[in-house]
């Protein structure tokens, strides 16, 4: 009888062990990870720019989701090199991280340039919403191939024209223009169309060359007109929000495949956090930086898509046709 009973706590003891292990309670990897990482991320902007400021948040949000396990050092401002230099590092591992323009990606992956078409979303956070959508996830998967995992991407403000001495009100005012535009064919050929020329100046080189007469002025944002104080030497900003400017988040992909299943969700949902802070922030400063930089002398003034309606329809034409991606970013959100 003894015998039968110590059996039976045997087996009820083992039971309640199996139970708890199904619910949770075992030593699962992805569950409890003590593993610790310090993390290096670098990006090209200054610190006061939104990219670094979102950066500093996810580095909040790693630190305070992985109760202090994960930690992020940042190197802002081009630290680091070029952005050329920066996804070298990250692809070989002695960089985590990286906040690079969706420009330089599309010179790794064509199919980055769809971010580019003219006039594709009305606001900031029509952007923002599409960066979930399918397509734009089969974008970021384009990366595995290369080293890198494409994480999200991440908005500062859209794209606008500043014009040193002529306030431009259609493009047969652009006609001869020397514009400093970031060397990405598709966002230069934009600007072709109009029938002004371009210029691929590094950043560090545009104000100078604003100031000299080397150029008549520049695709930007708001927030680089103001941090960079280009108001300093442009009269004219023509807000057009004619296209957005993503980064793309990359990492590791050795490094990133190699945490567990948790962790990698820690540091997926830490991005999520600062992307969304990131558009709410920026979305809600453009009239207070369109006031700053009235208050600071320019003429600052709206210009709509009607008036590059051939030069909208030139982009989707050609860059429809260059990658399968592209067409089908563009047929998704053109309206």
């Amino acid at each position: 009888m003894k015998k039968i009973k110590r059996i039976a706590s045997v087996l009820a003891v083992s039971t309640m062990l199996l139970f708890a292990t199904a619910c949770g309670g075992g030593t699962s990897k992805e569950s409890s990870s003590t593993e610790t990482y310090s993390f290096k991320l670098a990006h090209i902007t200054p610190t006061n720019h939104m990219w670094h400021i979102a950066a500093e948040k996810f580095g909040e949000e790693l630190k305070e989701r992985s109760g202090g396990r994960m930690s992020l050092e940042i190197y802002p401002a081009s630290q680091l090199g070029t952005e050329a230099d920066m996804v070298q590092q990250i692809a070989s591992g002695s960089v985590d991280f990286g906040l690079i323009t969706s420009a330089y990606m599309s010179s790794r992956s064509p199919s980055f340039a769809a971010w580019f078409m003219p006039y594709a979303f009305e606001t900031l956070e029509e952007a923002h919403e599409a960066r979930t959508s399918e397509v734009a996830k089969k974008i970021l998967g384009t990366l595995d191939e290369q080293g890198l995992v494409g994480l999200d991407y991440l908005f500062a403000g859209q794209r606008v024209m500043l014009f040193k001495d002529r306030e431009v009100l259609s493009p047969a005012d652009m006609a001869g223009l020397q514009l400093r535009v970031t060397p990405s064919p598709p966002m230069q050929d934009f600007y072709r169309s109009t029938g002004a020329s371009t210029e691929g100046l590094p950043l560090p080189e545009v104000y100078a060359a604003v100031q000299t007469g080397v150029i008549d002025g520049m695709d930007m944002d708001l927030d680089a007109t103001i941090t960079n104080k280009y108001f300093e030497v442009v009269k004219h900003a023509a807000v057009t929000n004619h296209m957005v400017w993503p980064s793309v988040a990359i990492v590791n992909k050795g490094m990133f495949e190699g945490m567990s299943e948790a962790d990698q969700k820690i540091v997926r949902d830490a991005f999520k956090v600062a992307a969304d802070f990131a558009v709410t922030t920026r979305a809600g400063q453009e009239e207070e930086f369109k006031q700053i930089l009235r208050d600071e002398g320019m003429n600052v003034y709206e210009l709509d898509s009607s008036v590059f309606a051939d030069q909208i329809r030139e982009f989707d034409e050609k860059y429809g046709a260059v990658d399968p991606l592209i067409k089908e970013f563009i047929e998704k959100f053109r309206k």
